[in-house]
């Protein structure tokens, strides 16, 4: 197990699972991710990991942190793939959008701006910071 705390990021179609909807059920199955590289992701993840949770489709942007409450196991919805558990940490005071992130050199190496359709990732610490920063200096 490691010592060091790692930060990710989840994304999901509001229309099927948003935010609120996680903030109302206080924690989920992270399940229905199918892509390797996303599945490898979900292996990795720790307890008290720290979640970007990503609203993906018609206004794609950063809503809330997340934690993940239990580490990985079988995807109940088919034993092949990984699922985690995630609860719902704090809501961003302000959304961070993809454009924004785009817009900004700092960002310009993070996965979500150069493999924006993996579903599971990771976040560098420093950039996940920047990110808590930004939804901060937008009010």
């Amino acid at each position: 197990m490691s010592s060091m705390k790692q930060y990710w990021l989840v994304k999901s179609e509001p229309e099927e699972y948003s935010w609120d909807d996680l903030e109302k059920d206080t924690e989920v199955v992270w399940s229905g991710v199918r892509n390797h590289q996303a599945k490898n992701n979900l292996k990795k993840m720790e307890i008290a990991d720290e979640v970007l949770f990503y609203h993906s489709g018609k206004s794609p942007e950063i809503v809330g942190v997340a934690t993940v409450s239990k580490t990985s196991y079988p995807d109940p919805t088919d034993s092949d793939w990984e699922a985690v558990n995630l609860k719902p940490l704090r809501k961003l005071n302000q959304t961070v959008s993809l454009k924004g992130l785009k817009a900004d050199e700092y960002f310009a190496e993070m996965p979500l701006v150069r493999q924006p359709r993996l579903s599971v990732m990771p976040v560098e610490e420093a950039i996940f910071w920047k990110i808590e920063q930004k939804s901060k200096d937008q009010e």
